[in-house]
């Protein structure tokens, strides 16, 4: 006989968090909508199949993932994450399972056809963003250090290689948009920092987290800082430290000469990680102009100013 669900959800509400109905209606379209209603249902199935009692959801939760706070049956608190299945989650799991917690929120149980992940319980309300900015990206570097291992023989990733590819081919779309012509020098800048980059390549691809920034690095008791929601690759280091060296643009915006930080701070983190610095300098660029091309034309023109300004400065 099926358990009765409210026995297995304790009364705890499972109703999607406000940023995860604004951000998947607004990036994911329609398909992101009838996720969105069938997922309170699907947290239900896992809490009763893993034999799961919630606590509470996590506010304000993923932009694509619904996080709900849990206790095994033996009592040990963990996370349960269900996340919409996009070309970049699709191998989260694979990713955990293969840092095997290190450096990373350990993978407890996970359904990949359902993107339903049970992970290590960590302290969600304190990431590296707690830290001032030097401390942040010095511990940063750290979790870096221990992600950046060789892939294993057969790995289901993505190339940056392939990945960057299709970023380019949406860059030159958005290129041409009316809402983008003040952009289009930058966006050519940065087609030819990606073309410089796809010259050559590292001699080690190694396996990176892909989008690592301050707010995806959480205190845990097991390790003092651990990274959680990879959308994993495999290739060159630079492309994952150029997400951290765009981290905190507000903070660069304050600074006095925020142009001459901005390089700094490219300097600091490739000497940091043994990464050439022309070349983090162009994953920076071509990230940052992506990033914010895509911003605007989903609506986002705070964020994709900022990110645009930022790449100006390099």
């Amino acid at each position: 006989m099926a358990p009765d669900r409210d026995i297995i959800r304790g009364h705890v509400p499972l109703e999607p968090p406000e940023r995860l109905l604004r951000t998947v209606g607004a990036w994911e379209g329609e398909a992101g909508r009838d996720w969105l209603k069938a997922l309170p249902g699907l947290v239900e199935e896992y809490l009763a199949r893993w034999e799961l009692t919630p606590e509470r959801v996590q506010h304000p939760g993923g932009h694509i993932s619904m996080v709900v706070l849990v206790r095994q049956a033996d009592g040990t608190p963990a996370a349960l994450k269900v996340g919409m299945v996009t070309s970049q989650t699709r191998e989260e799991h694979a990713a955990l399972a293969h840092w095997s917690g290190l450096g990373a929120v350990r993978l407890l149980r996970d359904d990949p056809a359902g993107s339903a992940m049970l992970l290590e319980r960590l302290h969600a309300d304190v990431s590296l963003r707690s830290l001032p900015d030097a401390k942040a990206m010095l511990e940063a570097c750290g979790v870096l250090r221990r992600l950046w291992v060789a892939p294993a023989e057969g790995h289901p990733f993505a190339s940056v290689a392939d990945h960057t590819c299709r970023l380019a081919e949406h860059l030159r779309e958005r290129r041409e948009q009316p809402w983008a012509a003040d952009a289009r020098p930058l966006a050519d800048e940065a087609l030819a920092a990606l073309e410089r980059l796809t010259e050559s390549a590292p001699a080690a691809p190694v396996l990176l987290h892909g989008d690592f920034h301050h707010g995806n690095v959480l205190a845990g008791d097991r390790m003092p800082w651990l990274a959680i929601d990879p959308k994993p690759l495999v290739g060159d280091p630079g492309f994952d430290l150029a997400w951290l060296a765009q981290d905190r643009l507000d903070t660069l915006v304050a600074m006095p000469a925020p142009q001459a930080a901005a390089r700094r701070r490219i300097a600091t983190l490739a000497d940091a990680l043994d990464v050439d610095r022309d070349r983090l300098r162009d994953w920076t660029l071509f990230r940052a102009v992506e990033a914010g091309l895509w911003s605007l034309s989903v609506g986002d023109r705070e964020d994709g100013e900022l990110a645009l300004e930022f790449a100006a400065w390099l």
